[in-house]
């Protein structure tokens, strides 16, 4: 009963006739945990061959979610009159014949590709055939706010450029944000200061994101992909820190003293007395990835040219490294389970007697695990107006346990959505969390789909389960959260032997579902807090009309 009158409730704030209440309860109730599971058994077994990009396997995945978006009836992506977004892209594959030479005052050492070092980003364009000087810069970062500048004494034009992967620390929440990381601490950002200050390449020391250089090898002993116009021309690698020394010699400093700083607050920046040459040497290959893309008109004639996106990334890792024999990386917890849940929205909207007030689209991204790649093109080139998207609403992994109290919405701190997911936790008697101290609120946000409309203006949120649960202790769902990350988590591990509670499924869902039509029929847009880093790009799309 608690329910029904706080739906009731909304049903009046949103001015919605009284048989949309009836329409809005059949749907809800109609999302089945049979359906979702069915599709999460399709898209996570072997047959798709872990949908890795430029694959056979995720041409199967895209032909079976376009399939369902037609058989719901959504309507097609009017710029191509089918269900794809096509995308161009370009991998590369570094080969451990490719050289990287340091040279010091009496030698020239040659480091091995995969043991001593890795390439951040590649490309057949990152050659440097004669050895340029490297500059230290500390952790890498100009940071105006905090007036903090690591590149102050020292010219890096024309240089490589080396520092830590993190920032600096303090008790003080208004200097980097205290104990929690800021945008600084990401290696693109760190890379785009460097380029933006005349450096002709970085390399990347892993200090505090990565402690073992086997998490190094998962993340970066794989094909390089980008969209075919960004492949980077600058040089820019992460170094096994066993091998860093090589890079210090003759400095009067050795990464014992790097540490040091570290720990004293006492960083600085530093000419090296050694210089780098790199030939690399690459596989290459060009190819066309989809993202898939159907949508609902709406039915309000002062609404119906605004937009709700809803969407969830279908790629994963494809085929690896093998684990125990397994070489298949499944992703069937990161993202077949939040694909299934984002078709199975899809079909519920698409049964609604009179269709929502905004129109609502529903999109599968490709290439979320390269980078962002498929929502990053689709903010590059949108097929409804960017000015005209009122949210995004992002679906990456689903709840583990059906006995959750709590949910936590990532990002939803900088908009109104905020205000939106409250609301709709109350209606489940439900708390909202923030994101437990154990995990990275910044990355949380940063990376996922929801980021790429973030940065392109656009309000935007992942709704996930909190730690808060009926059943379990908070030490209980930390621990197995942990546990996949560590053990699971972009291995051939996260396949169909994982036990799913579909129930969770099913009542994750349910929220979403519901948080999602209360944004298509509500005659107030999100908006963006006026201190959020992202208001300005919503204002110069408003200004541009893009």
């Amino acid at each position: 009963m608690f329910k029904i009158i706080h739906w009731i409730i909304f049903f009046c704030l949103i001015e919605a006739k009284p048989q949309a209440f009836d329409d809005f309860y059949t749907a809800i109730n109609s999302i089945d945990g049979d359906s979702i599971l069915k599709h999460f058994h399709f898209l996570a077994s072997d047959s798709v061959q872990g949908r890795g990009l430029g694959s056979q396997g995720i041409e199967i995945a895209a032909k079976y979610i376009s399939n369902k978006f037609q058989q719901y009836g959504l309507k097609p992506n009017p710029k191509s009159n089918n269900y794809f977004q096509e995308i161009p892209m370009h991998g590369s594959l570094p080969l451990n014949s490719s050289e990287l030479k340091i040279y010091n005052l009496d030698s020239v050492i040659t480091l091995r590709y995969s043991q001593d070092y890795y390439l951040y980003k590649a490309g057949q364009q990152t050659y440097i055939p004669s050895p340029l000087e490297m500059v230290f810069v500390g952790y890498g970062i100009v940071a105006p706010e905090y007036d903090y500048n690591d590149y102050q004494t020292v010219d890096v034009t024309g240089k490589i450029v080396v520092y830590l992967d993190n920032e600096p620390k303090s008790e003080d929440p208004d200097y980097f944000n205290g104990q929690n990381p800021t945008h600084y601490s990401f290696a693109e950002v760190k890379r785009q200061i460097a380029l933006s200050r005349g450096a002709a390449g970085t390399i990347i020391i892993p200090f505090e994101n990565y402690t073992d250089w086997n998490f190094v090898k998962r993340d970066f002993d794989l094909e390089d992909i980008n969209l075919a116009y960004s492949i980077t021309s600058n040089l820019s690698l992460i170094i096994n820190p066993e091998c860093v020394n090589h890079i210090f010699k003759d400095s009067g400093y050795y990464f014992e003293d790097i540490v040091k700083m570290y720990y004293s607050h006492k960083m600085k920046s530093f000419e090296l007395k050694t210089r780098l040459s790199f030939k690399g040497a690459f596989k290459e290959r060009n190819f066309v990835e989809k993202n898939i893309i159907g949508f609902i008109p709406g039915v309000d004639t002062k609404l119906k040219d605004t937009y709700l996106i809803i969407s969830a990334h279908y790629d994963h890792l494809g085929i690896g490294i093998p684990v125990n024999g397994d070489s298949i990386y499944n992703g069937a917890l990161d993202n077949a389970i939040g694909v299934s849940v984002l078709m199975e929205i899809a079909r519920v909207f698409s049964k609604l007697s009179v269709a929502p007030k905004r129109t609502v689209i529903f999109i599968a991204f490709t290439g979320e695990e390269k980078g962002l790649l498929g929502s990053t093109y689709y903010c590059d080139n949108p097929v409804f107006p960017l000015y005209k998207t009122i949210a995004n609403v992002n679906i990456d992994g689903i709840a583990f346990f059906r006995d959750f109290k709590s949910i936590v919405g990532v990002g939803a701190q900088y908009s109104s959505l905020e205000d939106k997911l409250l609301e709709t936790a109350n209606r489940y008697q439900l708390t909202v969390e923030d994101i437990p101290d154990e995990f990275n609120s910044i990355t949380a946000f940063t990376n996922s789909d929801n980021y790429a409309f973030a940065l392109n203006g656009v309000p935007s949120i992942l709704i996930l389960e909190g730690i808060s649960n009926k059943t379990k202790s908070r030490e209980e769902v930390i621990e197995a959260f942990i546990d996949f990350y560590l053990n699971r988590y972009h291995t051939p591990l996260d396949d169909l032997n994982q036990y799913i509670d579909i129930v969770a499924a099913e009542r994750h869902a349910k929220i979403i579902f519901d948080f999602c039509f209360s944004l298509s029929n509500s005659s107030i847009a999100p908006e963006w807090k006026k201190d959020a880093p992202f208001l300005k790009a919503k204002l110069r799309n408003i200004a541009e009309k893009r």
